[in-house]
């Protein structure tokens, strides 16, 4: 699948998944498309997709300090939107665990920070990256992209319509999850105004290839730089 090809698709969930008679048609789609913006190991499909490109001979410099236009690196890109996927996930669509908190994640991947983010300063991301475990940071990602699964299969026409809670709301900054910082706290209020429709729309599905394209500028960067 190709990215006009997916913009399109995208497209026609927006106009089909508010609709009760086709929930399963929507699920189905959204699950095709959230499965294109992480990696083919994820979701068992037979078919490269855009994570993909990430991750195909990529080393570790391009992985750590090579950056895109607005300074940030892979290690950065990949935590940045998975963080939000589980975060938006989990605590607001599941009302569930966390995966990071669940299996200790962020332990294993030697992060810094728990939260998004959104806060760091192009040096602050240059330094959380040097000290980012890739594998486990990539086995992150999967588990997470499997939980979304797992959710995306089990709603229903009523639960797409759902708004959340102050209570869910603030569970996201009582958790660490979103910084309090004024460029990353802005994140509660635009959730807040969403549904489980809207989260599925865009930090499931077209937020995650947002940072891919990101990610993929920065390998490249270093690619470029060789020549």
């Amino acid at each position: 699948m190709n990215v006009r090809l997916w913009s399109e698709e995208l497209k026609h969930l927006r106009e089909i998944i508010l609709k009760p008679d086709k929930i399963e048609e929507s699920k189905k789609l959204a699950l095709k498309l959230h499965a294109m913006v992480h990696s083919s190991e994820m979701s068992g499909i037979n078919e490269k997709t855009f994570e993909d490109e990430i991750w195909d001979g990529i080393d570790d410099a391009s992985f750590r300090l090579s950056t895109n236009e607005k300074g940030r690196t892979v290690a950065y890109g990949i935590w940045h939107s998975t963080r939000i996927e589980d975060i938006t996930m989990n605590i607001l669509v599941a009302n569930d665990t966390q995966v990071l908190v669940a299996g200790s994640w962020q332990k294993k991947i030697n992060s810094s920070i728990s939260d998004t983010g959104n806060q760091l300063s192009k040096e602050e991301i240059r330094n959380f990256s040097k000290d980012i475990n890739m594998d486990e940071l990539r086995k992150y990602r999967i588990a997470v992209g499997r939980k979304t699964e797992d959710i995306i299969k089990n709603l229903t026409a009523d639960s797409m319509k759902r708004k959340f809670t102050k209570d869910q709301l603030q569970r996201i900054i009582d958790e660490g999850a979103v910084n309090t910082d004024e460029k990353a706290v802005w994140l509660i209020d635009f959730w807040g105004r969403k549904n489980v429709a809207g989260i599925i729309l865009m930090p499931c599905t077209r937020h995650l290839l947002v940072h891919i394209n990101e990610s993929l500028k920065a390998k490249n960067a270093k690619i470029k730089k060789n020549r």
